[in-house]
């Protein structure tokens, strides 16, 4: 199943994406009742709608039902207004998680060592279709990065790796846009250090979408295909399978820091073919496969950048100043 956020008449709502055509959860329900007085309400916030899940997916199974049946609350997926499908309280995220990625840039300490943590937070989100804004007071070095977003779906702490995947509800994709100019620092004697503070965390720096698929339709998240385009060309490509921690390695390690809860999100890092990794100032090596482009340079404006992670869909962003 994948669920979406459309904007009806400028209101957000819950709804489910169905091939070509995007169900609007609440229309089916006005044509054909069948929902609960207090569901209703739930159909305003994804994050609500995770934490009844139990309850809300026989609801949702049989929304899909009267909607192919009777045609209600159908619309073309091209002429709808996608949002953001959840905006997460936190986003936890782990960089350097794939081999290449470590191999065509300057490197922390603890790269491949451990997950590099920092956060993110709904402030940053940005849906489908939304700018990505480059502020030149901000960075002149602007990237984007394809990842997988795990969208936690049972809370839990100190979860056992064996265990961790129980608690995931779903996928999405997240644009991990960073300004890497803020990111990554050179010392006097020529080694580099990061502040993943400013340089991850900004207005716009998440741009999530277009759906969640739940987990049911990912059963292997460690065998799907991530990509990235930058104005049409191939920039990343990458498997999951190539990550140094799985997802469910990840769901333990952040939930030994803290409770994780539904609707909280983990990134999980990016494949070689970031703008980063033709910028030697910054300690970049380009390392690219299979294709690939070498960025001639960072994110610009009237840039479009466009993320696609098999079994989820596409993610696209325009840049503006």
């Amino acid at each position: 199943m994948k669920i979406v956020n459309l904007s009806v008449n400028d209101q957000r709502r819950v709804g489910l994406l169905d091939g070509d055509h995007v169900i609007d959860i609440l229309a089916v329900h006005e044509a054909h009742p069948f929902l609960s007085t207090d569901e209703i309400p739930m159909l305003h916030n994804t994050v609500n709608v995770i934490d009844a899940w139990t309850r809300m997916h026989s609801a949702f199974e049989k929304c899909l039902d009267l909607s192919r049946s009777t045609g209600a609350g159908r619309l073309i997926k091209s002429n709808s207004k996608l949002m953001a499908p959840l905006i997460p309280s936190t986003i936890l995220c782990s960089g350097s998680n794939y081999i290449s990625h470590n191999q065509e840039k300057a490197n922390a300490d603890t790269s491949g060592k451990e997950p590099e943590f920092f956060v993110k937070t709904g402030d940053c989100v940005v849906g489908p279709d939304e700018p990505v804004i480059l502020d030149p007071l901000l960075t002149k070095k602007l990237d984007g990065e394809v990842e997988l977003a795990v969208v936690i779906g049972k809370a839990g702490r100190h979860i056992p790796v064996k265990d961790a995947l129980d608690h995931v509800f779903g996928y999405t994709i997240v644009n991990d846009i960073t300004a890497r100019d803020r990111q990554v620092r050179r010392r006097a004697d020529g080694s580099y250090w990061y502040e993943l503070g400013r340089g991850k965390l900004f207005d716009t720096s998440a741009p999530l979408g277009p759906c969640i698929t739940t987990s049911d339709e990912i059963p292997n998240p460690q065998a799907i295909m991530v990509k990235a385009w930058v104005n049409g060309e191939l920039r990343q490509i990458s498997s999951t399978s190539q990550m140094i921690w799985s997802v469910a390695e990840l769901v333990h390690f952040f939930s030994v820091n803290m409770t994780l809860k539904p609707g909280m999100v983990i990134i999980t890092g990016t494949p070689s073919g970031t703008a980063w990794s033709s910028d030697e100032e910054l300690g970049g090596k380009w390392s690219g496969t299979d294709g690939m482009v070498k960025a001639k340079g960072y994110l610009k404006e009237g840039d479009t950048i466009v993320c696609e992670i098999e079994g989820i869909g596409i993610l696209s962003n325009p840049i503006k100043l």
